[in-house]
């Protein structure tokens, strides 16, 4: 009943079809639109429509490199309501981007008022800003008035627009390109126009040229922000051979030298799309947080130029060590990908080596070559055969005057008329070979276009010596036209026409042209070694206070640890101990976890401090147990409530995040309950029955994580303490009196690990605590 309701339904301009095969079509038709039309640039000119668009409709409103302005919202709106039917919004921020000079290595538009910063700042609105064409983009539209590329009808088929545009110049690599299409995307960077035209060259005489040999005149990208590129030279030419890799690219700084030992780091050049004030509040950050505690400060003194002041905590520091943590931390190093993924006849998306890219435009450019010069010689061929017709009528003048004055119908009469021998001569010297149109021996009239010109000649043409110019005329065009065959018939000829054409290129806009020279330069990497902190922070004394809430501050210098220190209402001491800045500190808690801190990064003693579950994320369950300066070749004693432990090494407990690391691994209700040092032989434990056990040290495992063995047996209750001491030397407590007492006799408590141990000696304290 459904089908055939649903069949009742669909009127007769429906179509019915399974949903997968209409999701799919409508899909890949979606796909193959954002592919061809928004995402990909065109090998042949390196753009995408948009940009194509725009550059068309600055061209017909007459904004020549050398005219004047106009707004940027009449631009764009022309560009939307004849070719681009999408947002204004969409095609002002792209043609925003054509003049950004911090963006766009040769800008194709030339921006008069705020069309946004190396900040990361967004162009004025389009009202207010105005634009016009450079002579970059005027050299990408030359010729197209000549047939040199082919047109189509725009989106409502009131006007033409060009498929792509002539190009002068390797757009694609000169400017580079990016993109996000379905399924794919592009990455290209930048690349100095004069390095592109050597290599073009190179591949017009050595067409079977090696990729390797290309990078002997395009070594590499070239940024307009500048910068230093790091890759290996391997890494680059595999890239440029592949189509995919990646360019690491570093700032370019200088050292100032400040006298009396101290100096600055100036940044110069910063990486390519890096927004300068992201990168200054990420330097900043890294400050206040003291992930780079060998900095200082950071302060912003650019102007027209880049200039980013960084200020050493230290003149001791080296400054290739602070550039090397900055390097690793924030974006004073990028690595800029590469993906050369373009549309490499104007249809097909494939990704592309560098020598793929360039064959493809020197091919564009001897077709653009080609129709330009039958175009050429279409416009001769049809003015040769008006000074045909101009010289007949000289050669003829009194009987064309009576024509023209006394025929009711002089054109015709033009055409009929006989010329006789005249008419021949004149159309027969040299070697031209008269068009079709033109009147031969056997029809000796004139065509109509002769007879047009002649009737639209002016009376002051009627002279002898306009008569020489127009043979001198025709013979010069006639001597051109033959050597536009030549070129037409020669392949040798074309590339030599291409080959100059690009020398003149590179001639305007090569290294010796404004802005032409190479900006971004080489390096080796340089790798930086991993620097102990004690190396980059400044050794100074500290006394560590941490309060029964968990508050903690570094107060300065070693102070008194008998000295009565203020807290918080209702808080009081629990950890108090000399350290330097240099030390890194460990927190055990009663979840099992360690946890790492920097003594450099405490807040300063002050005030009351700051909780300590603010820097480490201890839980608010979990109780600070022990409190440590780390020593990298100590071993610790870890044990739980439930009478488990084990040694693990202190190296294998060091944190690297604020999450901390588990190492002791509790469960069904039992918690951590001590870590101490361990320092000698033999392991005291004392469970809550008050029953003392004693064993060596070695029956004890080794182990960086784990629950750990038995130390004492219960029939109720659980571990009170436990110590390690040396075995010769006795066990030591202090009596409930606070007199330390010594028991060198321990035959009494000595038994195997796990066993139950005996009663504790008289004056045993009565917490059960050994310390």
């Amino acid at each position: 009943m459904d089908e055939q309701h649903n069949d009742t339904n669909i009127g007769p301009r429906d179509v019915a079809e399974p949903l997968r095969r209409a999701i799919g079509d409508r899909y890949l038709t979606y796909a193959l639109s954002t592919i061809m039309h928004r995402a990909l640039p065109d090998a042949r000119d390196g753009l995408k429509p948009v940009h194509r668009r725009i550059l068309y409709a600055m061209r017909r409103l007459r904004l020549t490199a050398s005219g004047g302005f106009l707004k940027s919202a009449k631009i764009s709106g022309d560009t939307m309501g004849d070719f681009h039917p999408h947002g204004d919004a969409a095609i002002y921020d792209a043609m925003a981007r054509l003049a950004q000079d911090f963006v766009i290595r040769y800008p194709l538009v030339d921006g008069q008022g705020n069309f946004g910063n190396i900040d990361g700042d967004n162009p004025a609105a389009s009202r207010y800003t105005e634009a016009r064409m450079t002579i970059m983009s005027e050299a990408l539209l030359d010729g197209l008035d000549e047939n040199a590329v082919d047109f189509r009808p725009n989106y409502d088929g009131r006007l033409q627009e060009p498929v792509v545009l002539p190009a002068s110049y390797p757009n694609l690599l000169a400017n580079g390109s990016s993109g996000i299409a379905v399924g794919m995307a592009t990455n290209i960077p930048p690349h100095n126009i004069g390095e592109l035209l050597d290599a073009c060259l190179h591949l017009i005489k050595a067409p079977d040229a090696r990729d390797e040999t290309l990078l002997n005149y395009v070594p590499g990208p070239d940024f307009p922000t500048g910068g230093i590129i790091v890759e290996p030279k391997d890494s680059i030419a595999k890239a440029y051979a592949t189509g995919r890799g990646a360019f690491r690219l570093r700032c370019r700084y200088e050292v100032e030298d400040l006298g009396r030992g101290t100096w600055q780091v100036v940044v110069t050049e910063i990486p390519y799309q890096v927004q300068k004030s992201k990168l200054i509040e990420r330097i900043a950050e890294l400050i206040q947080t003291k992930k780079t505690p060998i900095l200082a400060d950071v302060r912003d003194e650019s102007a027209d130029d880049i200039r980013i002041v960084l200020e050493p905590r230290s003149k001791n520091v080296d400054p290739d060590v602070l550039m090397g943590m900055l390097y690793r931390n924030c974006d004073l190093e990028i690595r800029f990908s590469l993906n050369m993924n373009v549309l490499i006849d104007g249809v097909t998306p494939k990704v592309c080596s560098m020598k793929e890219v360039l064959r493809a435009f020197l091919d564009f450019r001897r077709e653009v070559l080609i129709r330009r010069a039958e175009h050429r010689m279409e416009k001769i061929d049809h003015r040769l055969e008006v000074l045909e017709g101009l010289i007949v009528a000289f050669l003829n003048l009194d009987r064309v005057i009576d024509i023209i004055r006394y025929d009711e119908s002089p054109k015709d009469a033009l055409m009929r008329e006989d010329w006789g021998k005249d008419h021949v001569r004149a159309l027969s010297e040299a070697d031209y070979v008269p068009p079709a149109t033109v009147a031969t021996e056997d029809e000796l009239g004139l065509t109509d276009v002769q007879a047009e010109a002649i009737l639209n000649m002016r009376l002051r043409s009627l002279r002898k010596l306009e008569e020489m110019e127009l043979v001198a005329e025709r013979d010069k065009l006639m001597e051109e036209r033959a050597g536009l065959e030549d070129l037409l018939d020669s392949g040798d000829l074309q590339w030599k026409a291409i080959a100059d054409q690009l020398r003149e290129v590179r001639k305007a806009f090569g290294k010796d042209a404004p802005g032409g020279a190479r900006r971004t330069t080489f390096a080796e990497a340089g790798e930086v070694e991993e620097v102990p902190l004690e190396a980059m922070i400044d050794r100074e004394p500290i006394t560590v206070v941490c309060s029964q809430m968990g508050w903690i501050r570094a107060m300065k210098g070693h102070i008194d640890l008998s000295q009565d220190l203020k807290f918080k209402d209702g808080d009081r001491p629990r950890f108090i101990f000399h350290a330097e800045t240099t030390d890194r500190l460990l927190v055990f808690g009663s979840n099992g976890r360690f946890y790492t801190l920097s003594a450099a990064n405490l807040p300063g003693g002050r005030g009351m401090g700051e909780p300590l579950r603010l820097m480490i994320d201890l839980p608010n369950e979990a109780e600070i147990l022990s409190f440590l300066i780390h020593q990298p070749d100590r071993r610790l004693l870890v044990a739980s409530d439930a009478g488990d432990g084990f040694i693990v090494p202190e190296n294998d407990v060091v944190a690297q995040t604020r999450a901390g690391k588990q190492v002791l691994n509790v469960r069904d209700g039992a918690r951590a309950l001590l870590c101490k040092p361990v320092n000698g032989d033999a392991v005291a434990v004392v469970g809550q029955n008050r029953k003392v056990l004693v064993f060596m040290a070695d029956e004890l495992p080794e182990m960086g994580r784990g629950k750990g063995v038995r130390l004492q047996k219960y029939k109720d209750g659980g571990l009170s303490d436990a110590t390690t001491f040396t075995f010769a030397d006795g066990l030591t407590w202090l009596d409930p009196a606070g007199r330390t007492r010594t028991e060198s006799d321990l035959s009494e408590w000595i038994g195997k690990r796990a066993s139950s141990g005996r009663m504790a000696p008289r004056g045993f304290p009565r917490d059960n605590k050994f310390t």
